[in-house]
């Protein structure tokens, strides 16, 4: 069993699919097949459950592909450590961001890396929250912008800035008018929010939750854009973040929240491992005002 060994395992059980790990790998088919095999007869044990038309892992390898992944993200972790050692603001570095965040702030940061770092390949990628976890801890991403906090032991974070909730309303509907919302103004109105697996989704119903909101259940948004003209069409209210707000939206008047406002705490995320932290002490001081 060696480390390349160890590479198509992991890379099949991602993909569920033999010839398409297969040509990740740039191997053929009955090599990637054959070598999988050959790990189970040293082992002893079946890895993967095969059909014709999909591919599993069995039990004990799901456990063997959670431990052969810490073993390459240690090695990348040499690697990555061998090679910042000569200058360690160079090469290319994966951040990662949610939808909601991710439309705002990457605009900003990416113009900002190209002129401080000019050496770094700055990699953006944008997906939900536990998606984004995930790929930190295979090793895919070395940095996300996550609302804080984030439990998990093989992580740290870094607080950035605190991102205040606004309530944006149609500019004909009775709250526009108001110059700050109360929780008594908000008694008994409905939210739209966006849909399942959406972290502002849950966010706002923490929100609806502590000043005794309700969520509008006839809509449900799969984008904040979406949300946004939702409301200018005059379709109800939501909670929008103060990064997306626009001060010349026509049609949509943005009401800061009585205090204490609801908020949510933005910070950059990375493995307790990563050999990049010159390039994450860059970063933060770059973020940490929007």
């Amino acid at each position: 069993m060696n480390l390349r060994d160890m590479e198509y395992v992991v890379t099949v059980a991602d993909l569920k699919n033999f010839s398409q790990a297969a040509e990740l790998c740039h191997v053929s088919q009955p090599t990637l097949s054959n070598q999988i095999k050959k790990m189970e007869e040293f082992l002893g044990v079946q890895l993967f459950e095969r059909s014709n038309r999909r591919v599993m892992l069995t039990e004990i390898g799901e456990q063997i592909v959670q431990h052969a992944r810490r073993v390459l993200r240690e090695v990348e972790n040499i690697h990555e450590i061998a090679e910042h050692a000569h200058d360690p603001l160079s090469g290319t570095f994966r951040l990662g961001a949610f939808p909601t965040l991710s439309t705002y702030l990457f605009p900003t940061i990416a113009p900002g890396v190209k002129e401080t770092l000019p050496k770094l390949k700055l990699v953006l990628v944008e997906d939900k929250t536990a998606q984004l976890i995930e790929l930190l801890l295979r090793g895919q991403l070395d940095a996300a912008l996550l609302a804080l906090p984030v439990y998990d032991d093989q992580l740290v974070s870094q607080k950035l800035f605190d991102d205040p909730f606004y309530l944006a309303a149609p500019k004909g509907h009775p709250l526009a008018k108001q110059k700050k919302i109360t929780q008594a103004a908000l008694n008994g109105e409905k939210l739209l929010l966006l849909d399942e697996g959406h972290c502002l989704r849950d966010q706002a119903l923490d929100v609806c939750q502590a000043i005794g909101l309700g969520e509008d259940q006839d809509f449900r948004a799969t984008g904040l854009e979406t949300l946004r003209q939702m409301v200018k069409a005059g379709m109800g209210i939501t909670l929008m973040p103060g990064i997306a707000r626009r001060q010349d939206d026509e049609g949509i008047a943005y009401i800061p929240f009585a205090t204490p406002a609801p908020s949510r705490t933005i910070g950059l995320v990375w493995r307790k491992t990563s050999a990049r932290m010159k390039v994450m002490e860059k970063l933060i001081g770059m973020m940490k005002h929007p």
